[in-house]
């Protein structure tokens, strides 16, 4: 909301505001991640602990504040969905039907500003409606290369006439696999359980116009229509690419590594201050796998402050300088393991190593090390698969101070060259966390 707000200032300040198109929509519904009862750290749910009621009402005024990182439970979420049926990942309308806001002062007239539309609209017309807005035909052909056509449908009409009829008649959805059509006032929609064949599942049929909510389904007593419904969103889907159907998780969502991905097949990544901080899904994964922490610098006495740092003060992992020694806190949900180096860091041209390694089950080992040599190691019973939902900064802790020895953002004062991170290959049980987090962050 703050950014928003610069960006409405600054147009405003630039007499640019009331000529501007500003679109602002939901992404989806109401999330079910969140389960059955809630959770009070959504990364605790992704490495296996999970939070029984009680707990969650014992720590319901942390909700909101710096030491909570919730989702609501299944309840809250069809609250929050109503008069719609389930929820986000789902095609039914509790999950695809959202609110949309169109400001275009100088081209919506007077009387028509803060009325409302109910013509279908989907989220691929919002770039039909721009081009036709200003005038500008989409190439077939750039720089030799045929284009994708523009899907969607210009909206343009009904911005200045309520009474305008839609554009989009025809719309298919999917997404995980499970499958929708609208066309005109009804919809065909199959909700999909993953692994499971097509052919065992049930297509329902709703008449939209008179049941938005999806409560009367009209498949068995509309057989025709339904037929008609699942055959048009067949034809659409081979239209547009869906084909074939494909409802993997891990193996989609969880695959940084996949081919064409802007991750390095070699897992090495390599970092060069000054920079900004980066989300989790496009920087090198600590969560859940071996990985060697490699920083390069030119040490001064004096020098201290973060080198590394990727988390919250719910949990992370912060690799920084402090009193001459070298220090690892591994933050597993408010227990620190803190490592700090037996010697300190000689002056000159140093690689300072933090080494994360899994054990059995969700223990794991750590360790610092001063040019090869070791200073210090722990072992800890709490290995996490995932580490946060905020990613790494280099040279600073740009979020609340993960490690309990600084106020961030604690930069490092001395000559830090670059970070590496040597990132192994993630077990089956981390690949899943790390899916269904992505999922989550949609």
């Amino acid at each position: 909301d703050d950014q928003i707000g610069r960006l409405v200032e600054g147009l405003r300040k630039m007499g640019q505001l009331d000529n501007t198109v500003l679109v602002i929509h939901a992404d989806n519904g109401a999330s079910q991640e969140g389960g059955p009862f809630g959770v009070m750290h959504e990364m605790k749910f992704f490495n296996a602990i999970f939070e029984t009621p009680d707990q969650a009402i014992k720590d319901i005024d942390d909700i909101g504040g710096p030491n909570s990182h919730n989702n609501y439970p299944w309840g809250w979420a069809q609250v929050g969905n109503t008069p719609y049926r389930w929820y986000k990942q789902n095609t039914h309308e509790g999950g695809v039907h959202v609110p949309m806001v169109f400001h275009w002062p100088n081209g919506i007239p007077k009387e028509q500003k803060g009325t409302k539309r109910d013509q279908f609209v989907f989220v691929s017309d919002i770039v039909p409606t721009v081009y036709d807005i200003i005038g500008v035909t989409p190439p077939k052909v750039r720089k030799g290369l045929e284009q994708i056509p523009v899907s969607g449908h210009s909206f343009k009409s009904f911005l200045k006439d309520a009474k305008a009829p839609a554009t989009n008649t025809v719309q298919h959805f999917e997404n995980g696999g499970s499958l929708a059509i609208v066309a005109g006032e009804w919809k065909a929609v199959l909700k999909h359980t993953a692994g499971q064949p097509y052919s065992n599942e049930k297509w329902e049929l709703y008449h939209l116009s008179i049941d938005r909510s999806e409560c009367n389904d009209l498949a068995d007593s509309e057989p025709d229509k339904l037929e008609e419904m699942v055959a048009h969103w067949w034809e659409q889907a081979e239209i547009h690419g869906v084909l074939p159907l494909d409802d993997r998780g891990v193996e989609l969502f969880g695959s940084r590594f996949r081919k064409n991905s802007p991750h390095p097949e070699d897992r090495r990544y390599v970092y060069r201050p000054p920079m900004s901080p980066m989300p989790p899904q496009a920087s090198g994964g600590v969560g859940g796998r071996n990985v060697d922490i490699v920083a390069k610098v030119t040490y001064k006495k004096g020098d201290e402050g973060v080198l590394y740092a990727s988390g919250t003060q719910n949990s992370g992992i912060s690799v920084f300088i402090q009193n001459g020694r070298l220090l690892l806190d591994y933050n597993a949900f408010g227990d620190h393991t803190i490592i700090e180096s037996a010697g300190l860091v000689p002056e000159g041209d140093h690689e300072l190593r933090a080494v994360l390694r899994r054990g059995n089950g969700m223990s794991g080992y750590l360790e610092v090390t001063i040019d090869g040599v070791s200073g210090g190691s722990a072992e800890v019973s709490l290995y996490m698969r995932m580490i946060s939902s905020v990613g790494p900064s280099i040279g600073f802790d740009h979020g609340s101070p993960i490690s309990t020895r600084y106020s961030a953002p604690y930069a490092y004062t001395g000559e830090l060259h670059e970070i590496v991170i040597e990132s192994g290959p993630r077990r089956v049980d981390t690949a899943a966390a790390e899916a269904q987090a992505e999922m989550n962050r949609q």
